[in-house]
């Protein structure tokens, strides 16, 4: 297929937009209402692709819907073929979820037999390991096909674990543009300016670490910084203390930007125990309810679709890749927060490793600004979360599946509720559940 290639830096043709993993039909909705609604970016070409030919329809749909709605010039094309999706694209925004729902099921409920308690298992911990090796295969081809098809393009990666996915493509496509975007940061703030009732668009702020556990160092309003009136606010509510959130806050000093259901995850502190999970007001497994909401979401969407319905539009604007895709298409200069390698970045963090940290966007590109240090206390946890992270990128790079192992062995929710037998037998569980997906040489059946 000959597409209108582009340039992302001159944007001289028509710039060709792919969604891999367009079935996300929420996801990919949001996306689109976010960019259609800038009013100064020419004619586009989106491309939607994926696996599910159901799913894609319903994609297409509300593509198509969106821009009529929104009054946008744009070229829909939807294809089950990534080669032919990926030609002459200029921007690759990848949202894939491999396994789909009965992938974050065996995540969830196998473990569980053994004892052990995720809420969301799509980032660190036992969880994220199996969903990252599942997703490297698709990552190194999708990777592939960019640097033979579009090689000037940018990856702008949603898919989690995010970490363990920007590292490994750190390391297997290095001569990539790939950039992690997650909205965690921004939220946070947006929500906790909610809280103590100050406009966030009169605040500036800076957080760093590594995504889902990132720390804000800096939020003020002018000269004023803005945790004194946080820290009041949770005073004046007994209930406060008992989100996980609010706990990490006080021990650690800076605020972390996941919410509590997922931050409870990445340490020892929470779902050791059935006093502790009451304590924080916890559901274990929430995941599972997450994604049947999704399912039904889509379902709803479906429906609505083929009834002629109209969909629900977020009104305000909340997703980097269509602002980075605005800055990069006009030279609209920018900051944002986003995950790349830890060259130089974070000098207490390892090298290499994926970190999150603020970054400025232009015609340029994406151009992550140093940050210094993270609060030592910040830096020890994130080191452990990349920990796994790191023994999970190396039993793909090697083939050693028992790294697969040792990566859960250090994961600080694992280790605070099994046993090292527990870990093994649970690891060994999961391979047999996702073998599709895994390559042979960690005990799966894929051939690579």
């Amino acid at each position: 297929m000959t597409s209108k290639a582009v340039s992302p830096r001159t944007g001289s043709r028509t710039p060709r937009i792919v969604f891999v993993g367009a079935g996300s039909v929420v996801f990919t909705r949001q996306l689109l209402t976010d960019l259609f609604g800038f009013d100064d970016l020419p004619p586009l070409q989106i491309v939607l692709y994926d696996i599910d030919s159901e799913r894609l329809d319903v994609a297409r749909g509300t593509a198509e819907q969106v821009r009529e709605r929104l009054g946008r010039q744009a070229d829909v094309v939807a294809t089950l073929d990534r080669r032919e999706a990926l030609d002459g694209a200029g921007f690759v925004i990848n949202m894939v979820q491999v396994g789909g729902i009965d992938g974050t099921r065996a995540d969830l409920e196998i473990p569980a037999r053994y004892g052990l308690r995720q809420t969301i298992g799509d980032t660190t911990g036992i969880g994220g390991v199996f969903r990252g090796l599942r997703t490297f295969p698709v990552l190194s081809a999708l990777a592939r096909d960019m640097i033979e098809l579009c090689p000037d393009a940018w990856l702008l990666n949603y898919t989690n674990p995010m970490a363990m996915n920007i590292w490994w493509l750190s390391v297997v496509a290095p001569q990539l543009k790939a950039v992690g975007l997650c909205h965690s940061v921004y939220w946070t703030v947006h929500d906790l300016c909610d809280l103590i009732k100050v406009p966030v668009e009169e605040v500036s702020y800076r957080a760093g670490g590594v995504n889902h556990q990132s720390w804000l160092t800096t939020w003020e309003r002018g000269d004023e910084d803005l945790y004194p009136l946080l820290r009041q606010v949770i005073a004046g509510d007994p209930q406060m203390v008992r989100r996980v959130r609010v706990e990490i806050f006080r021990r650690v000093g800076f605020y972390p930007t996941e919410t509590s259901e997922h931050s409870a995850e990445y340490l020892s502190w929470f779902l050791r125990s059935e006093e502790q999970i009451a304590r924080y007001r916890l559901t274990p497994l929430e995941y599972l309810q997450i994604s049947e909401e999704n399912v039904a979401e889509f379902e709803q969407a479906r429906d609505a679709l083929a009834a002629g319905r109209p969909l629900e539009l977020a009104e305000e604007p909340a997703e980097y890749a269509p602002q980075v895709i605005h800055s990069m298409i006009t030279g609209t200069r920018r900051q944002i927060h986003a995950n790349m390698p830890n060259a130089g970045l974070i000098d207490n963090l390892p090298g290499g490793a994926a970190v999150e940290v603020p970054a400025l966007v232009d015609a340029e590109g994406v151009h992550p600004l140093r940050f210094g240090s993270v609060p030592p206390v910040g830096a020890a946890l994130n080191r452990s979360y990349l920990s796994v992270a790191e023994l999970t990128v190396t039993a793909a790079l090697t083939g050693d599946p028992e790294l697969i192992r040792r990566a859960v062995l250090v994961d600080p929710n694992a280790a605070s509720s099994l046993t090292p037998e527990q870990i093994w037998a649970a690891c060994d569980d999961l391979t047999a559940a996702h073998a599709r997906y895994l390559p042979r040489s960690l005990g799966g059946d894929l051939a690579l």
